[in-house]
């Protein structure tokens, strides 16, 4: 069975988007009918080049508009915008992603089957703080407007169980998967650019926990060993990290080159770095699995679910010491770091690929539509 599915989401940039585009172009390519709504205000050039060419590859089309990331105004001619999509389409599966998308998509998304995928989004909150207790109550509400819930990863579903409730509706897991083409090997120096011990790549916000490598770099650098770093991206919190490198002695040792694709950044450091204070199911890890690269990250979200037999290496998060001994460990025994990528490489290949995340997600919206009431 064909389905017409409108895919809805806020800020097209990072993982999200990434998944969205991919989940798109898939199930297009098996003959379903496919649109997506998005934020008009975010994303820059590189979204804009991308949405218009999908725009032409998808049967339902793209359209923008505008989307706070609050709770405002724009919210009621977002969500009604929504709503005349799902009525001029005749749409069968309304798929909301991140807080936004999946509230525009339940509100109005009137006998479609309603879809939320959460992305992580209002469940990095904390009830005990308001902004959690707002959000995290929002999404209590809505959920009893979901038909099926799909999770990226059971650290997303567990975590809905704890901070907001039991699912009503019928739950999946599946996970976020990367494509045949990125396990080509990347060559380090492409296009002239220097090669750093390490590598961030990333928003660049206190969530990611950059501090907390730059914390690192400076307590090595104190024992003598200074380190060079590549830190990609942009966000809000990058001038304060630039100030706090500065202020650690750092400035000759770090390099900023703002956003870049995730493959031309690969090629600029010898071991990646993720040192998130919180995440989902993160497509960086997956995508520097698949390119080989070696990698340090924390134990938080998902991401023993990507690591598996290798989850004990993964370093408490918030804790640059602990961090700065996994660095020296690994740049010290390379032979052993590269043992690990390759085990992650494989079993990134076998787990979490785009045509199984592609048939997880179709086969729970066809099981859920068949458990509605005609």
């Amino acid at each position: 069975m064909n389905l017409a599915v409108l895919h809805v989401m806020r800020s097209p940039v990072g993982g999200l988007f990434r998944h969205v585009v991919d989940l798109a172009r898939e199930q297009t390519a098996r003959g379903h009918r496919v649109g997506l709504v998005a934020d008009a205000s975010t994303g820059g050039a590189r979204a804009d080049a991308l949405l218009s060419s999908l725009a032409g590859e998808l049967a339902l089309g793209v359209t923008r508009i505008a989307m706070s990331r609050e709770l405002g105004p724009s919210d009621w001619s977002a969500a009604r915008h929504v709503a005349q999509k799902l009525a001029a389409l005749d749409v069968d599966v309304v798929h909301g992603h991140g807080s936004k998308g999946g509230a525009y998509a339940r509100l109005v998304g009137g006998r479609a089957l309603k879809v939320y995928t959460p992305h992580g989004g209002s469940l990095h909150y904390r009830r005990s703080t308001p902004v959690g207790f707002v959000y995290l109550g929002l999404e209590r509400l809505l959920a009893a407007r979901t038909d099926l819930f799909l999770f990226e990863s059971d650290y997303g579903r567990d975590a809905f169980r704890a901070k907001v409730c039991e699912p009503r509706g019928l739950v999946r897991v599946v996970h976020n998967g990367v494509g045949p083409d990125e396990f080509e090997p990347v060559a380090h120096g492409e296009a002239g650019s220097a090669i750093t011990d390490l590598l961030f790549i990333g928003e660049l916000r206190r969530l990611k926990g950059v501090d907390v490598l730059i914390e690192a770099l400076a307590a090595l650098a104190e024992r003598g060993r200074r380190l060079t770093a590549t830190i990609v991206g942009a966000g809000p919190d990058s001038q304060a990290f630039q100030d706090l490198a500065a202020k650690r002695g750092l400035v000759g040792s770090i390099v900023w080159p703002g956003p870049l694709p995730a493959r031309a950044a690969f090629a600029r450091g010898r071991l990646m770095i993720v040192p998130s204070r919180a995440e989902s199911l993160p497509y960086v890890v997956l995508e520097a699995a698949a390119a080989g690269l070696p990698q340090i990250a924390t134990a938080v979200g998902g991401l023993a679910e990507i690591f598996g037999p290798d989850a004990g290496l993964l370093v408490a998060p918030g804790d640059a010491a602990a961090l700065a001994a996994a660095i020296a460990a690994r740049l010290d025994d390379p032979a052993e770091a590269n043992a690990q990528a390759v085990r992650l490489r494989e079993r990134v290949r076998g787990a979490f690929s785009v045509t199984a995340m592609t048939d997880g997600v179709l086969a729970a919206y066809r099981d859920a539509l068949a458990q509605r009431p005609r």
